[in-house]
């Protein structure tokens, strides 16, 4: 296994402030730049960018951005779909919007796109029908995928349960559909997260590795987002080393590319910088022959 991080970690310096639950830091990066700046000074082996944070259908882009990594030696991944992805089903139009970022996937030297089908607002509605609509959509994403050489990585979103995104997976019958594992977002919705790695590391193309707390005070688990807001790894509930024996011993050796989203306010004074290197010092840690995460008592 290797260590990733997602550009999704730095989403308030992209602009977007979650309202009412985080304030504006005042810095702005760009994906090309700033970022690429921070992640390639990063001791990592892969970085995941976030189509909802610079143009991916710029060709001129892409190409700046590939011959960045390309120097690097680094692996990519491209994530699509933030934040509703293809709506639960409901618009077509974002099923041509995915279509269009195929191209543009291997345009930036990856054969790996990250996509949502939905997100936490649907994660209460009628099981059935929310997976009837999405697997005829995702069958026709993934028949474009294959035909560009792309396999899909489709995400636990708070959406949908292991068992249920791995039924999915199986319904649809490709090996262009696959799984990127976020580790916290089973949490969100109840699961085990050593058991829902256990059930999709063999489908497990990628990961957003994140940790999970629980809010300081007040509120109620059933609030899928708020109450489970996102942590320093290994300063959370979540067992990592447990998830990641179980990612590795279902075949999984790609990369625990870190992800942070909603910061608990145990953590909110931390920059994102030093959530990121503290994070990823930990997940190194939990590979073969890494640095202990910490210092020997004395």
């Amino acid at each position: 296994m290797q260590i990733g991080i997602d550009s999704y970690c730095f989403h308030r310096y992209f602009g977007e402030i979650y309202p009412g639950l985080q304030t504006d830091p005042g810095t702005r990066w760009r994906m090309e730049s700033e970022f690429l700046d921070f992640a390639l000074g990063q001791d990592v082996d892969e970085i995941a960018l976030e189509a909802c944070f610079f143009d991916a259908l710029d060709d001129g882009l892409c190409a700046e951005i590939k011959a960045r990594l390309d120097g690097a030696g680094m692996e990519r991944v491209l994530g699509w779909g933030h934040p509703e992805g293809l709506w639960g089903g409901d618009r077509p139009e974002e099923l041509e919007n995915l279509k269009r970022h195929l191209p543009q996937t291997r345009k930036l030297g990856s054969t790996r796109m990250r996509i949502v089908a939905a997100s936490m607002n649907y994660a209460k509605s009628p099981r059935e029908e929310l997976i009837g609509k999405v697997i005829p959509m995702l069958a026709e994403a993934t028949r474009a995928a294959e035909a560009e050489g792309v396999v899909l990585a489709l995400e636990n979103h708070i959406d949908f349960t292991s068992a249920e995104l791995l039924r999915i997976i199986e319904a649809v019958g490709s090996q262009h559909l696959r799984v990127n594992f976020d580790t916290g977002n089973c949490l969100r919705l109840f699961e085990d997260p050593v058991d829902a790695a256990t059930r999709l590391a063999p489908y497990t193309v990628s990961t957003h590795t994140k940790d999970i707390a629980t809010r300081r005070k007040g509120g109620s688990p059933s609030e899928n987002f708020t109450w489970w807001p996102a942590c320093v790894a290994g300063e959370g509930v979540i067992d990592m080393p447990g998830v990641v024996k179980a990612l590795r011993e279902g075949g999984f050796d790609g990369s625990l590319s870190l992800e942070v989203d909603l910061i608990g306010e145990q953590w909110s004074a931390l920059a994102e910088e030093e959530i990121v290197t503290r994070s990823d010092a930990y997940l190194r840690s939990l590979l073969p022959g890494g640095p202990s995460a910490k210092a020997p008592s004395a």
